[in-house]
């Protein structure tokens, strides 16, 4: 069985064609979309480092509003470039380290702003699932096969971590952020190894029958 990635991109991006077709006038590139969200993003970092977690729920939001943006204009006026991929790509896995890395910060330190030291080693095991659900993904396409499987890809760890914190913030020494983070450790390592094993399926399966 194949696990399908959610619509949530495609869904997005039709409710909020209106706007984005405004910076499709502006002239706005596609890299200049990707840098601001890049810097968007990043502060969503810096402000989870200094506990501020409702504002960096509304960053991290923010930023993943412009990592539509940028592929949007991109075939709005066809201009799509390999550069412009592999800049969007680069950028998409140092922000979200960055915003990872500020997360963890909230349970690290003499004074730490929430009290479950142990959620470092979670955080920490979700930033290297982010990674490896990217990675299996890049290598996949570069043997050529289609490897967008799995249920914890970008747009959902988003919008969870975003909706979290942002509605949220530290309620109940943040509950909800570390049921959130858990799942996403839990998820984002899953679906590294599902990708794995759809890539062995594909390899050893006969033309014919692939999927």
């Amino acid at each position: 069985m194949k696990l399908q990635p959610s619509a949530l991109r495609d869904q997005g991006t039709r409710l909020l064609q209106p706007v984005m077709d405004l910076f499709v006038r502006t002239g706005l590139t596609p890299n200049g979309a990707t840098t601001i969200g890049f810097v968007v993003t990043a502060g969503a970092g810096i402000a989870y480092f200094f506990g501020h977690l409702q504002l960096g729920g509304l960053l991290v939001l923010l930023g993943g509003f412009f990592d539509i943006v940028d592929g949007y204009i991109a075939r709005r006026r066809s201009m799509s470039t390999l550069f412009g991929s592999f800049y969007d790509s680069t950028l998409d896995r140092v922000s979200e380290v960055v915003v990872l890395m500020g997360v963890m910060s909230l349970y690290v330190g003499d004074r730490p702003t929430l009290g479950v030291w142990w959620m470092v080693y979670v955080v920490a095991a979700a930033i290297a699932g982010s990674l490896l659900v990217s990675y299996t993904r890049a290598r996949a396409e570069g043997l050529g096969i289609d490897c967008r499987v799995g249920l914890m890809q970008r747009a959902e760890r988003i919008l969870l971590l975003g909706i979290a914190t942002l509605f949220f913030g530290s309620w109940r020494s943040g509950v909800v952020l570390t049921w959130v983070m858990l799942a996403m450790a839990a998820l984002t390592n899953l679906t590294a190894l599902y990708r794995v094993y759809w890539v062995y399926k594909y390899t050893n399966a006969a033309p014919a029958a692939r999927p």
